[in-house]
């Protein structure tokens, strides 16, 4: 099998597509053809620190051979997955079954490849980090990227109104097509004093974007609001100190790992999402396909902060 390996620690550059052995699943697992891998932010900083020799934690393909003692899956079943164990990148990867969701007929692969991991991310954070409800004004950071198109509707869907930031005047319509309310152009803390004058201050607020929006992002709650944090734990991490958090509001750190303890909870969550999408009520955007060589590319542009919805490499 081919697949893209993690030379050493680094940028885009040390992404190399090299041949292996065909892998061959143990007990509990399945073996499966890759059809689509999805990338993430979180890949490009794996790769950075050179913690994995395969990246890749989400992807759609179509079942191999399953190993002994797996029941719910058989060779030929389409099926989407998302793993903290990375190896994605590949033509052929090997999962444990509880990791493994089966698709409708309605959800294509590459549709799913897109949507398992944020989808499932989003979901947690609309649901659960901050159950949004009716009435409520939120902010999204980074609207325009894979989880923040998909927060935007997920909100929208329960009746918020809604607020994207977005990095780039190109992106503006993008957000708006989402379902956004209003959609605001802003790098870095500038946007706060805009958010304030627009809501006089927002029920939630949902910032992956990393430690340079943390404190702009408080600054724009208002009473007893939630900052849902789920930006990067690996460099430019917030510090919170309690005594400054103003207006009795709450942060929390949201993993999708804990929105999914089991296989049960997997297929129940990742089930909504489908019919979402079998419905025609959640739009997934792929912003770009790239051949598995092309790994670094993707990495790269997904580092520009040029491109909206998800990238996915197609080996």
């Amino acid at each position: 099998m081919r697949a893209i390996v993690i030379e050493k620690p680094g940028g885009p550059e040390v992404l190399a597509l090299r041949e292996r052995p065909d892998p061959r699943p143990g007990p509990g697992e399945v073996l499966v053809d890759v059809r689509a891998a999805g990338v993430n932010f979180m890949d490009t900083a794996i790769r950075a620190q050179g913690a994995a020799e395969v990246p890749g934690m989400e992807g759609a393909g179509v079942v191999a051979e399953v190993g002994a003692d797996v029941r719910g899956f058989a060779p030929g079943d389409r099926v989407a997955w998302m793993t903290l164990d990375h190896g994605s990148y590949a033509t052929r990867a090997v999962l444990p079954e509880s990791k493994l969701v089966a698709l409708p007929d309605g959800v294509g692969e590459e549709t799913a490849a897109a949507l398992v991991l944020q989808g499932l991310s989003a979901h947690h954070f609309a649901t659960v980090s901050h159950p949004t409800q009716a009435g409520e004004v939120v902010l999204v950071h980074a609207a325009a990227g894979g989880v923040g198109l998909l927060l935007v509707q997920l909100a929208k869907a329960r009746g918020a109104t809604v607020v994207g930031l977005v990095s780039r005047e190109e992106k503006v319509g993008v957000v708006r097509a989402a379902g956004a309310d209003h959609v605001l152009v802003s790098t870095g803390g500038g946007f706060a004093e805009a958010v304030l004058e627009l809501t006089g201050g927002v029920h939630a607020v949902f910032d992956g974007a990393g430690g340079s929006t943390f404190e702009a992002s408080l600054r724009v709650l208002r009473r007893h609001g939630t900052l849902v944090y789920y930006g990067p734990l690996i460099d430019d991490v917030p510090t919170v100190r309690m005594s400054e958090l103003p207006r009795s509001v709450r942060v929390t750190y949201s993993s999708v790992e804990d929105h999914i303890s089991g296989p049960g909870e997997l297929e129940a969550h990742a089930g909504e999402l489908f019919g979402m999408v079998e419905r025609g009520e959640l739009a997934v955007r792929i912003g770009g396909r790239y051949p598995l060589a092309e790994a670094a590319r993707a990495h790269a542009d997904l580092g520009s902060r040029a491109t909206t919805g998800k990238l996915l490499l197609l080996p």
